[in-house]
């Protein structure tokens, strides 16, 4: 099972996507921690410079651990189309069933408080101000996925959301 999380900075993706994971005992694949690492490694100058090099590391992750038969999350903006269907390939591909999950945050001026008032949780991780978050390119969902509202959900109900929508679409459960 590949749950594929996507969604603009500071919607609660990272919050959701960890607990689900956690609950489900399932692999955690987060592109930010990726892309730091590259960064890191020196691969590229910043985070900012990383392209989809990022995305492409966390394919391959998950692929591994789907073919290990364990439950994937898979955390990232996701903010394209065809990153969208990279990461559902790499569930067809593996044989696995997938849910995909937008976490989106409808009241603006919550999320701007959100994205203003974070810290980042991994050193090293620069986080985006609220122009950056605002005017990113974020295409929008071309085929049916669950959306969860954070501005109207508390990240318990979230999660519960998905563990449900996963038992009733998928009989996943863990």
């Amino acid at each position: 099972m590949l749950i594929i999380f996507g969604g603009l900075p500071a919607t609660g993706k990272t919050t959701i996507a960890r607990r689900v994971a956690k609950r489900l005992s399932a692999v955690h694949v987060r592109i930010d921690s990726l892309e730091l690492a590259l960064v890191r490694a020196g691969l590229v100058a910043s985070q900012w410079d990383i392209g989809p090099a990022g995305y492409f590391a966390g394919y391959a992750v998950a692929a591994d651990n789907l073919r290990l038969g364990l439950p994937v999350v898979a955390d990232s903006v996701n903010p394209l189309q065809i990153t969208r269907d990279a990461w559902r390939d790499v569930a067809i591909q593996e044989g696995a069933k997938y849910l995909e999950i937008e976490i989106i945050c409808s009241d603006i001026q919550q999320h701007k408080e959100r994205v203003e008032s974070r810290i980042s949780d991994i050193a090293g991780l620069v986080l985006p101000d609220w122009q950056s978050v605002a005017s990113r390119e974020y295409q929008p969902w071309n085929r049916e996925h669950m959306v969860l509202d954070t501005a109207k959900l508390q990240i318990e109900e979230a999660v519960d959301a998905v563990l449900v929508r996963l038992r009733e679409e998928t009989n996943f459960s863990r």
